[in-house]
């Protein structure tokens, strides 16, 4: 038996982070979002002023670097024992991230969100009342909501079901996902 592989995603402090932590404070297998340590790594070379995607020196490469990393992710996830696994943003949201800000790909970019399936969509809506910015994080509220509407556009082009998750507390949200997924 495989473990059911599960997404969570949503724009820029819509409290996925949070859910996912929770999580893995009560048990369940999590993988943490790697853009956080890539953009702090960027941060230090060159001067970011948005969504690091669009403005690091070389975008194309560290958008690469982000796909083979969620790649890497999945694949070491896998074999996992555990009935569920917890993904902190998953490999589309590389996709829908590039189409929100204007970058292009090709059909071999594009290949891993088909070869590389997940059982679950959760999409966490934007939030006005929790937003927050911070080293990591420069997008506006604005491009939040408009990164939202990407993940949930691309999600559902690559033939996943999306699933919304209710603007609750975050042990709520993340009792929401668990009653979902039939799981305690």
């Amino acid at each position: 038996m495989s473990s059911k592989k599960v997404v969570i995603t949503g724009g820029p402090s819509t409290g996925k982070t949070a859910v996912i932590k929770y999580l893995e404070e009560k048990g369940y297998a999590c993988v943490q979002e790697l853009i956080r340590s890539m953009t702090a790594t960027e941060k230090n070379s060159s001067d970011l002023f948005t969504n690091p995607i669009v403005s690091v020196r070389n975008p194309e490469k560290f958008n690469q670097q982000l796909l083979d990393g969620r790649i890497d992710q999945y694949k070491k996830a896998k074999d996992s024992l555990k009935q569920s696994i917890f993904f902190d943003r998953g490999i589309p949201d590389v996709h829908a991230y590039m189409h929100c800000f204007g970058q292009g790909y090709d059909e071999e970019f594009e290949q891993p969100c088909y070869t590389f399936r997940y059982d679950e969509i959760f999409l966490m809506p934007p939030w006005k009342d929790i937003y927050s910015s911070d080293n990591e994080r420069f997008e506006t509220f604005e491009e939040s909501v408009r990164i939202y509407e990407y993940l949930k556009e691309t999600y559902t082009n690559f033939g996943y079901e999306v699933c919304l998750v209710p603007k609750e507390s975050i042990e709520k949200r993340a009792q929401y996902i668990l009653d979902f997924l039939n799981l305690k």
